[in-house]
């Protein structure tokens, strides 16, 4: 048995100056969800750590910052965990790397038996101790020349009984990552001889199997943008030898403090400004970033202003957001005759009203938006037109 943790995507050192004052808070949280998954390597006693790609957010870091995560790299050896690294597209293996300019082995001050870090030049590491090849298929540029596992098979490599590999790059995903840095296809995968193939690039979670091949995507162990919801974790991967048959089995498991919620609430149930503020106040989290949407009819009577509601609620989550997607209500009472002005305006909108659904060429939410409108224009056309003051 041979047991991993698998982690990418750790983007240590982002600048994240959409942020402002916060990207400090960020940046730092990105560290803590890494020592976070030293501390679970070694409760767990795993035997080996892979970082497959992008620990470092750019190939220019402060010496302390690098230090910093050589110190974590360090206490793995001290547990007698041996870890290896891809470099990413982020510090990627190009003239002005990080892993040229650093030893990150000397600055843990231990061996480079226990830090291995796999570059176009050294493709492969053997772990004769723990029975495993661990294969890096790298570049020494950001946008790759072909798909890293073009013609790649570790089958033949008698060497050990694990064969590991390590990529990062995106799964072909037609009219979705053709463009991307680094691509390769699921036959490719399915070709490799591997028993797992861990993956980096897609900061969300993604587990698949092409032909008798395990791979995963472990996602970001902290959202590098508050907005990835699919972040936060690591993998505890799990090599197992059953009647000379190979199992792969993963574990996720959270590190990352940050969580990320949608929260749907029905206008019509908000009586005031106030109240809406008291009822969204009551899930404040310094660790949440809280998506509200209001739905359902909005009233007429009611008076929200989403700024003033985002200011007042802004401390209370690590970042808040809400947005109306309420259809506004339609003045009460009669409608005028039809051979009147106002008459004739409301007849035309509502007969558009009724010929929304369906709309050739549109998806559900457009047609949602389209109807949204027209009711906005009924409502304020009326009401203007029988000349009373309205709210925008």
């Amino acid at each position: 048995m041979l047991r991993l943790l698998h982690t990418a995507d750790v983007h240590l050192g982002a600048r994240h100056t959409d942020l402002g004052e916060r990207a400090a808070v960020l940046r730092e949280r990105q560290f803590m969800a890494f020592r976070a998954t030293i501390d679970l390597a070694v409760v767990e006693g795993v035997d080996l750590v892979l970082i497959a790609g992008d620990l470092f957010d750019s190939n220019t870091q402060p010496r302390r910052s690098v230090e910093r995560v050589a110190a974590e790299l360090g206490r793995l050896a001290k547990a007698s965990i041996r870890t290896v690294i891809i470099p990413g597209t982020h510090d990627v293996y190009d003239g002005a790397s990080i892993y040229r300019s650093y030893d990150l082995a000397a600055m843990a001050k231990t061996s480079p038996e226990w830090i291995t870090v796999l570059t176009p030049e050294r493709q492969n590491v053997w772990l004769p101790s723990l029975d495993a090849v661990v294969h890096g298929r790298v570049f020494n540029t950001k946008r790759a020349p072909k798909s890293p596992l073009d013609g790649f098979e570790a089958r033949m490599d008698r060497r050990a009984t694990w064969r590991i590999g390590m990529v990062h790059g995106a799964l072909a995903i037609p009219g979705k990552t053709d463009g991307d840095e680094v691509v390769f296809t699921e036959d490719e995968i399915s070709k490799t001889g591997l028993d797992y193939l861990a993956l980096g690039h897609w900061h969300s979670a993604v587990e698949g199997r092409a032909g008798n091949v395990t791979y995963a995507y472990c996602g970001a162990p902290e959202p590098v943008a508050l907005d990835q919801d699919g972040a936060g974790q690591v993998l505890l991967v799990t090599l197992d030898n059953k009647g000379g048959h190979h199992q792969v089995s993963i574990e996720p498991k959270r590190v990352g403090q940050t969580r990320s919620e949608k929260l749907e609430l029905d206008v019509s149930t908000i009586t005031s400004q106030p109240a809406l503020i008291e009822t969204i106040g009551r899930q404040a989290d310094s660790n949440l970033v809280l998506d509200v949407r209001l739905t359902g009819v909005f009233p007429d009577t009611l008076d929200v202003d989403l700024d003033e509601v985002e200011r007042a609620l802004a401390s209370s989550f690590l970042r808040f957001r809400i947005r109306d997607f309420s259809i506004p209500a339609l003045p009460e009472g009669p409608t005028p005759p039809p051979d009147t002005v106002i008459g004739a305006f409301v007849r035309a909108v509502e007969a558009r009203i009724a010929e929304l659904a369906p709309l050739p060429g549109t998806t559900g939410q457009d047609q949602a938006e389209v109807l949204a409108d027209l009711r906005e224009v009924l409502r304020l056309g009326r009401h203007l037109l029988e000349g009373r003051q309205v709210t925008l």
